[in-house]
Formats: structure tokens, C-alpha cells, sequence
């Protein structure tokens, strides 16, 4: 196999799980936030396409990629998160199109890969400083599939407080 293929494995399966986590979350579960300034369902996961869009499309491949940039600004990174009260963010299922559509995008790109794209040297922002976190595309790509997984942890967090059944 690949390791382009193999990296495009891991992101979809990273997906799926969240996507099952996801399923039956209705109406106020989805702005639940276990405390102020915590994040809650539908910023986590328009922060999963927004951080897909940026680390696929963007970091490795220096592309704008397919995200609307004024989608983005609803889900910074970094400081507290705003509750549903305080800001007024996309509809559910607007962000729920769009972490398809990215995600859809990213499985594509990312099967593309040659093996030499992904051995470049990963760097920072601004595209000079190499990255602190991974040293080439690879663990870019890597790295996107266990944010996934981290972010997913705490979707299954709310889950659990929510009063919903435990997934496996």
C-alpha cells in the first residue's frame, strides 16, 4: 500500500468515527458546552473542516483549497470558544455539507500524493520557519487524522454528559 493511500485510511476512518458520534445529536446538543468558553458540538466540527482545509489544502499543497474563508472566521483557533448566545454561527447542517465537501476534497488530494510531495519539509505559517510539531508533509497529514481523533474525544465527552449511550 502506498503511504499516501494509507495516510487517506486514516483520515476517513478518524471521520467515520466522528461522524458516528455526531449522528444523533438534535437540536441544543449541538451548542451544548460542558462550561463557558468550552467548545461544543458544531464549533468542533466546523473547526475539523476549517483545520482539514489548512493543513491539507494549504500547508501541504499550497493551495486555498475549497473552504469559504468568511466559514473559517466562525471557528478560530485558539481562546475561548463562543456559545450559540454569543455568536451567531452556521446552520447545522451548512457545517455538516461543509465537513463533507472539505473532507471529500482532502481524501482526493491526499490520494494524489507522491511520496515525494509528502517527504517535503513541513514548515510553519510563514512558510519559512519549519514546523515545530512534524518534520515533513507526511506528518502533516498524520498529525490532521489525530487532531481528528482528539477533537472526537471530546464530541464523545459531550456525548456522555448529554445523558447519550457510550459508542464503540
Amino acid at each position: 500500500m502506498k503511504l499516501s493511500e494509507f495516510l487517506a485510511e486514516q483520515l476517513d476512518g478518524s471521520r467515520d468515527w466522528t461522524l458516528r458520534l455526531i449522528a444523533d445529536l438534535k437540536g441544543d446538543d449541538w451548542t451544548f458546552q460542558p462550561s463557558p468558553g468550552l467548545a461544543h458540538p458544531l464549533w468542533l466540527c466546523g473547526h475539523l473542516a476549517s483545520s482539514e482545509n489548512l493543513l491539507i489544502q494549504v500547508r501541504c499543497l499550497g493551495e486555498k483549497g475549497p473552504l469559504d474563508p468568511a466559514f473559517a472566521e466562525h471557528f478560530p483557533i485558539g481562546g475561548p470558544v463562543q456559545s450559540a448566545r454569543e455568536h451567531d454561527y452556521p446552520p447545522v447542517q451548512v457545517v455538516l455539507d461543509t465537513m463533507k465537501s472539505v473532507h471529500e476534497q482532502t481524501l482526493r488530494a491526499v490520494r494524489g500524493m507522491s511520496d515525494a510531495l509528502l517527504a517535503e519539509p513541513a514548515f510553519a505559517a510563514d512558510g519559512k520557519t519549519p514546523h515545530p510539531h512534524y518534520r515533513d508533509k507526511a506528518g502533516v497529514v498524520a498529525h490532521c487524522s489525530r487532531h481528528e481523533g482528539f477533537h472526537a474525544g471530546q464530541i464523545a465527552t459531550i456525548r456522555r454528559l448529554l445523558g447519550k449511550s457510550y459508542l464503540r
